[in-house]
């Protein structure tokens, strides 16, 4: 066989491949997306800047939420946080160069947590559903919030 059937074949395997991971990436996302207290919710684990910035998609649980990256293959959240233990402490616009990263509308929540700080950019909606999960936690867990 020629050589230049050979450069042919590998590169219809590569677009082939290229698209199934394309595709399973998609699949993956619809299927989070789909579940019960599925919201957009991008989150940075950098006290500050625009720098860190990764979107993803919350899932909401009784007991702790879900952080989903949009740009994965694992079906495994990629950060869990607990109701218990979380205290949010402040909000605010995005400001210089977040609000060229951030998604307009978006409010960037600072939070601290029992393995450091992390700040997310929500939605106002998806705000005041983060709020509400927080403050309808069952008595006996202290949740701190202050705005």
């Amino acid at each position: 066989m020629p050589l230049w059937l050979w450069l042919v074949d590998s590169l219809l395997v590569v677009v082939v491949l290229t698209i199934c991971l394309l595709a399973l990436v998609v699949v993956r996302r619809r299927s989070i997306e789909r579940r019960s207290g599925a919201f957009e919710l991008t989150l940075s684990r950098h006290a500050s800047g625009a720098a860190g910035w990764s979107i993803g998609t919350g899932v909401y649980h009784d007991d702790h939420l879900e952080w989903y990256r949009t740009f994965s293959l694992s079906w495994r959240p990629s950060i869990v946080l607990p109701r218990r233990g979380v205290e949010i402490s402040g909000r605010r616009q995005p400001d210089g160069p977040e609000g060229h990263v951030l998604a307009p509308g978006s409010v960037v929540v600072d939070l601290s947590t029992v393995d450091g700080r992390l700040r997310l950019a929500l939605a106002p909606p998806a705000l005041t559903g983060l709020l509400a999960w927080l403050e309808s936690s069952p008595p006996g867990r202290g949740i701190n919030t202050v705005l």
